[in-house]
């Protein structure tokens, strides 16, 4: 084991043992093929499954698997041929049984960081999904929950500013101007503090994954 990879290992032990005080179940995944089987192992034949708007996920391949596995319903937005349908899917996401996501960032002490655009995704790790997956690269990990949300709005944000390119001030420079543009992506800023009835897991992975 290399001294990063060793940092990685017990920096994500820190992390799932104070996941646990927050009530919530934590794992830790050396590397992404690793972790894809990990969640595979968390979702039980029969279940429903869809996800919010996550590149880890698709990067990963994640939904690819689970379809291959032939005994889950997979509810695929990026599949919908109308705007309706992807409409149709982001309901019944409330009503799945598990819901998959990244974080934009997680603190040490256990705290997940999500800021939204539309609040889709931050409603539905709130509330509905009987479980929520979050899958979180061990380049998410910030030192507080003030450097979790630094990490937020200054480096996912901009980033994925970039990727649906829209007219924001971070977009033009890279740099959080805590905008009120009508296309920010940063109106909806969710801290998920714990999971009262412990339907909230954490998959680390010891890759850098996402933005």
């Amino acid at each position: 084991m290399t001294p990063l990879e060793q940092r990685n290992e017990q920096l994500a032990q820190t992390v799932i043992k104070n996941l646990k005080r927050r009530h919530m179940e934590g794992f830790y995944c050396a590397t992404a093929e690793e972790a894809v089987k990990k969640v595979s192992e968390l979702i039980e034949d029969g279940s429903s499954v869809t996800w919010g708007g996550t590149m880890t996920v698709r990067d990963m391949g994640i939904p690819q698997y689970l379809k291959d596995r032939g005994t889950l319903e997979v509810l695929d937005r990026d599949l919908a041929a109308t705007p309706g349908e992807a409409q149709a899917i982001y309901l019944r996401a409330f009503s799945s049984d598990v819901y998959l996501s990244s974080a934009n960032a997680i603190s040490e002490d256990g705290v997940i960081v999500n800021i939204d655009g539309n609040g889709n995704r931050v409603a539905a790790i709130t509330w509905g999904p009987k479980k929520v997956i979050f899958i979180v690269g061990i380049n998410k990990v910030a030192q507080s929950v003030e450097a979790a949300l630094a990490r937020a709005r200054s480096t996912a944000a901009p980033t994925n500013a970039a990727r649906f390119d829209v007219k924001t001030p971070c977009k033009t420079d890279g740099v959080c101007h805590n905008c009120n543009s009508s296309q920010s992506i940063c109106n909806y800023v969710h801290f998920l503090r714990n999971s009262p009835q412990g339907r909230h897991v954490v998959v680390l992975v010891g890759e850098n994954l996402g933005y």
